[in-house]
């Protein structure tokens, strides 16, 4: 072999492991392509839609009240298809459902992105929660086709893998993601 193809082949070889680390950075730290496998978050995301997963920002910004997050299900196996839903919840709020609406901390909560006729119903007994310091809640947009904090609790933010941000696939429906931002409902 000569010395000028054996250059080559290290420089190829040196690219390749480069671009493999940087990939492999980029998706463990910063964010992380996701597919929609779920018809619970009806009509902001269908299923077999791609989401970009922001991991990097949530380190420096909490998450807020409207963001659509990315995690793992309390108490799923460990490799359980992560869930994607819409925090509603922050820690120190209390969440009432009352006559198929949400009320968090005593207010009313107004949400445009819920499925059109859809109703926020428990899926158990339980219509009150406290969350916890740490906790999220969280809940689909097609309330009816959603199984979320209604039927497992607050989230832990340890679970949450990243805030989904754009959607990018298929090309027609490339976009920001809007999360609503809303007034302070602080307990």
């Amino acid at each position: 072999m000569t010395l000028r193809l054996r250059g080559l082949l290290l420089t190829v070889a040196e690219t390749l492991v480069l671009t493999l680390f940087l990939f492999v950075g980029i998706q463990t730290v910063v964010a992380q392509p996701r597919q929609v496998q779920q018809v619970s978050m009806e009509n902001t995301l269908l299923p077999n839609q791609y989401v970009l997963v922001d991991k990097l920002t949530p380190r420096f910004e909490p998450y807020g009240r409207g963001d659509i997050v990315v995690f793992t299900e309390p108490g799923a196996a460990p490799d359980a298809t992560p869930l994607i839903k819409r925090v509603i919840g922050l820690p120190g709020d209390t969440v009432d459902l009352a006559g198929g609406h949400v009320v968090i901390n005593g207010h009313a909560l107004q949400e445009p992105y819920v499925y059109p006729g859809s109703v926020t119903l428990p899926l158990t007994a339980q219509t009150h929660w406290v969350i916890p310091a740490g906790d999220l809640f969280v809940l689909g947009d097609h309330r009816e086709a959603s199984r979320d904090s209604r039927a497992f609790g607050p989230v832990p933010i340890a679970n949450v893998l990243g805030r989904a941000w754009l959607r990018y696939w298929p090309p027609g429906t490339f976009g920001v993601l809007a999360t609503p931002r809303y007034p302070d409902l602080a307990p």
